[in-house]
């Protein structure tokens, strides 16, 4: 039997097949079939000792129900060890019941892939109150792997004009502006959001002086709705600048939405492929495989649950 396999979801079919090549294992599409009722039947490839799974979890429900039932599948066909790749984590956000009778869908789902994994690995998880993924997921190994230094790589192949001005919508964002720009040597700025509703968002700049007539990028982790980043995209228009270019790590929002962002003003949106998206332009694949690569050379300990 080989030591290690690598067997994914379909909608993450690009992003495991890339996996598996890297790291010169085999690998396997998870089978769906879906009965007329909407139920799953779930059918996995053949079991290694150390079997990882790849699936990102946007459109995240009926995924989650894939992972259980594959899980229960591979762990009676003889894995001692599954490891989770998701390079998007979906539930992540609703960290603490803002309002009594809300579920905690972090503590939910951390306890389900506690008990259902070994190791779960990711790209940028959106943690708020929680200081680390292991956090969410104690008495497990959990990865929070950092995608600065592969969107760094792939602006330094542009060739960045020095005067551009490195840019997040807000507080969030402010650790990967601070980082990216650190490392490129770059002005940076980050707005504040006022909120209004789920959907409309207001964004302003303590120094509006400081994009005059210069080109901008816009960094940030996650966008669904947009209307963050339009609402960005608009204060930054109005301030002047030349040009406002944006890289997205998880772009979870509708293909249709780029006519907006152009609107806006965005003359380019880049995403990384963390979520299969018309945008991804930023390949993960192989820092994802650097983080699996002891599971593949057989330096991590398969043991049987109890």
């Amino acid at each position: 039997m080989t030591c290690a396999a690598i067997q994914w979801l379909p909608a993450s079919a690009g992003i495991g097949r890339q996996l598996a090549e890297r790291l010169g294992v085999p690998g396997h599409e998870i089978a769906l079939h879906r009965f007329p009722d909407g139920e799953l039947r779930v059918t996995v490839g053949p079991a290694a000792p150390t079997t990882i799974i790849c699936c990102s979890l946007n459109d995240p429900n009926e995924k989650l129900i894939a992972l259980l039932f594959a899980a229960e599948a591979l762990r009676r066909g003889g894995a001692r060890r599954l490891v989770l790749v998701a390079p998007y984590l979906g539930y992540m956000r609703q960290d603490a019941a803002f309002h009594a009778g809300e579920a905690i869908s972090q503590r939910a789902i951390g306890d389900l892939f506690v008990n259902t994994f070994d190791r779960v690995i990711t790209i940028e998880a959106h943690l708020h109150r929680a200081a680390a993924l292991e956090d969410v997921f104690p008495g497990i190994e959990a990865d929070n792997l950092n995608a600065t230094l592969v969107i760094e790589s792939a602006l330094r192949a542009d060739a960045l004009d020095s005067t551009t001005v490195v840019v997040g919508p807000d507080a969030e964002s402010r650790p990967w502006v601070n980082d990216l720009a650190g490392r490129l040597g770059l002005a940076h700025a980050v707005g504040e959001k006022i909120r209004r509703s789920d959907r409309s968002v207001q964004i302003v700049f303590s120094d509006p002086a400081l994009f005059l007539h210069g080109p901008v990028l816009v960094i940030d982790d996650i966008v669904s709705s947009g209307g963050t980043l339009i609402a960005c995209a608009e204060a930054l228009a109005s301030s002047g600048v030349s040009s406002i270019d944006a890289v997205v790590i998880h772009a979870l929002f509708p293909p249709e939405l780029l006519n907006e962002f152009g609107r806006a003003g965005i003359r380019s949106l880049r995403s990384t492929n963390s979520v299969p998206h018309p945008t991804n332009a930023i390949a993960l694949d192989h820092i994802l495989a650097d983080a699996l690569r002891r599971e593949v050379d057989g330096t991590s300990i398969a043991e049987n649950r109890v």
